[in-house]
């Protein structure tokens, strides 16, 4: 073959016969595959040999093959590790890449600090903290995060606590926090004790959890400490109501993870159910839209490498559909990782059976809902919003508008653009009203359209979309609509969506409004614009009423002007920092006097 030849041939003549990784790289130095072999002289020869029955996908990875690099390590376990970290780093074309459709919120528990933190985080780090998740609905971990705060009271800042601050924040006051922050109001033993019953409600522990609490509740009573008795009482309240949202009990008392999967073409889906204390407590899934060719114990074997790599809770027993091949070496990896024996297993009666069915169905289902209901592609998509809305031609470039203020101050308004089907970030635009007082939309959605499609007909590259779309009912279209007309584009498709009952109203077309199907991917894609445009407008909206707030409240302060107000503003954030901090924290940025002014200033203002 014209693969054995040069420096490609010599390479493959003196590999050694140890475990290790190996990386293919294509003619321009790019790497496309990284593998682990336990051989590597047996391992990468059996890619050129002619006589091999090599798949689709090894066939157009040979094809492309220029170069070759090993890197030997002491046990194959080694080698898994260290393949794992390389295709991470750098995603190449040939391997299976572990991504998740959406990023799901994680709770961040920072027990490598000394007054652990709790807090919602949408990465996994390798930084000694324990990460709990990923919830979904996301709604769940601002659930929790409040009742953490509320029942066990974890801090909430980022302050560096060594117990020296004189007083406490209003969390504390709040009954929100312990308190560490200052010395005498909570010991560094009583802190821990309530991390420690975080992390057993946090991993499903609830039972465990809920015996300590009632030990501690009757331990109270006969103290006569009955205010005590009675928050341990309502801890515990709290902690089962927790553990009775968690449904679908399985027999025994395990954590164990279930894996499903399924695939048509060169798309796939997989499912991961978690259970944690016999209940399956949260769900994750991912989705392939390339893969060249597919083969499930490979699949399973590469996407538990990568899973398992980033998640950082590791179950006594893994359930697959399929048996993979490296299932020992894995094993021995993540036993470590754990440090207690994991077991790999593919189950074919019982109900651990059934359970990974029902996973199968599930992946089943997200890859009908992914691929068949919430992404068709062009014309699948495009097509039934023209006919409905009777555009003259597919709306391939929409670009949607909304209005934000509160009760008529600091109007602004957004833009943002759907190119095909699919947000265009690039695109986005954000607009201060000017001509506009007080809280009238109408006026303020004619004057962005005109503003707008004014400086893009000035433009001699400037490009006008298949659709304008509006946030609003028939006041707002026919804002838009004279804006238009003033500009001499009488004929630009307009529409609105009017939020109570989904309702579009279409220019031209002044009889009843048009309703899809609650079904429909075309009524999906027009929420999704519309509620885009809308979280931008008041992201855009709440940013200037703070830089507002900012302005007016230090401009006030004398010693303050611009320079300065821009180097607080930098160094602070907001306004509620800059009250709060302190003179040894103002002075460094302003200055002695000036940071005196600023305390002097903020104390007058509050109630004696």
């Amino acid at each position: 073959m014209c693969y054995f030849n040069g420096v490609l041939r010599q390479k493959l003549d003196h590999l050694p016969a140890e475990p290790g990784v190996y990386i293919y790289r294509n003619a321009q130095g790019k790497i496309l595959y990284v593998g682990k072999a336990r051989s590597l002289r047996q391992r990468v020869r059996s890619y050129f040999q002619e006589s091999g029955p090599h798949d689709l996908k090894t066939r157009h990875l040979v094809a492309e093959i220029a170069d070759l690099e090993t890197i030997i390590t002491d046990s194959e376990v080694e080698a898994l590790i260290l393949e794992s970290t390389l295709v991470r780093k750098h995603q190449p074309k040939y391997n299976i890449h572990l991504k998740d459709d959406k990023s799901f919120p994680y709770l961040k528990l920072t027990v490598q600090e000394p007054f652990p933190r709790i807090f919602i985080t949408r990465r996994v780090r390798r930084d000694g903290a324990l990460y709990f998740g990923p919830f979904l609905p996301a709604g769940n971990a601002r659930r929790t995060v409040k009742l953490v705060n509320k029942y066990f009271r974890l801090r909430a800042c980022n302050l560096e606590i060594d117990g020296t601050l004189a007083r406490p924040c209003l969390d504390y006051q709040m009954q929100r926090c312990l308190g560490p922050c200052v010395a005498g109001l909570c010991s560094k033993e009583a802190y821990a004790r309530a991390v420690d019953d975080v992390r057993l409600l946090l991993s499903g522990r609830s039972e465990e959890l809920v015996r300590l609490l009632e030990r501690r509740m009757d331990a109270a009573a006969e103290e006569l400490r009955y205010e005590a008795a009675a928050v341990y009482r309502d801890w515990i309240a709290m902690v089962r109501e927790m553990s009775e949202r968690q449904k679908m009990a399985l027999e025994g008392e395990d954590d164990r993870d279930f894996f499903g999967y399924y695939q048509e073409g060169t798309q796939a889906a997989l499912e991961v159910f978690v259970q944690r204390g016999g209940r399956v407590v949260g769900r994750r899934e991912f989705f392939w839209e390339d893969m060249i060719s597919f083969d499930p114990g490979e699949f399973l074997s590469e996407a538990l490498h990568q899973y398992y790599l980033q998640d950082s809770f590791i179950p006594g027993e893994i359930l697959l559909p399929a048996d993979v091949e490296d299932a020992e070496v894995l094993e021995d990896w993540l036993s470590g990782r754990r440090k207690g024996r994991v077991h790999i297993r593919s189950p074919r009666r019982g109900l651990k059976s059934e359970m990974l069915d029902l996973v199968m169905r599930n992946a089943r289902m997200a890859f009908d809902t992914r691929f068949r209901i919430l992404k068709p592609r062009g014309e699948e998509l495009l097509e039934p919003l023209r006919e409905a809305l009777g555009l003259p031609a597919l709306p391939r470039r929409i670009e949607t508008f909304d209005i934000s203020h509160v009760q008529g101050s600091d109007t602004v308004a957004s833009m943002v653009l759907c190119c095909n089907g699919k947000m265009q970030r690039g695109g986005y635009r954000k607009f201060k009203i000017e001509s506009v007082k007080g809280p009238d939309d109408f006026a303020s959605m004619r004057e962005v359209i005109h503003r707008h499609y004014g400086n893009v007909l000035e433009q001699d590259d400037g490009v006008l979309p298949d659709l304008v779309l509006v946030d609003g009912g028939k006041g707002q279209l026919s804002a838009a609509v004279s804006a238009l007309a003033e500009l001499g584009l009488e004929n630009q498709a307009v529409a609105a969506i009017a939020k109570r009952e989904e309702e579009l109203f279409v220019k031209g077309r002044e009889g009843a409004p048009v309703v899809l199907p609650r079904e429909s991917p075309a009524l999906h894609l027009i929420q999704l614009m519309r509620n885009e445009a809308h979280r931008f407008a008041v992201t855009y909206h709440r940013k200037r009423r703070e830089l507002r707030d900012f302005d007016s409240e230090l401009m006030d302060v004398p010693g303050i002007g611009e320079v300065r107000r821009k180097v607080l503003l930098r160094a602070f954030g907001s306004l509620e920092r800059v009250k709060r901090a302190e003179f040894g924290e103002l002075a460094p940025y302003v200055g002695p006097r000036a940071a005196a002014r600023i305390l002097e200033h903020f104390a007058r203002k509050e109630p004696p």
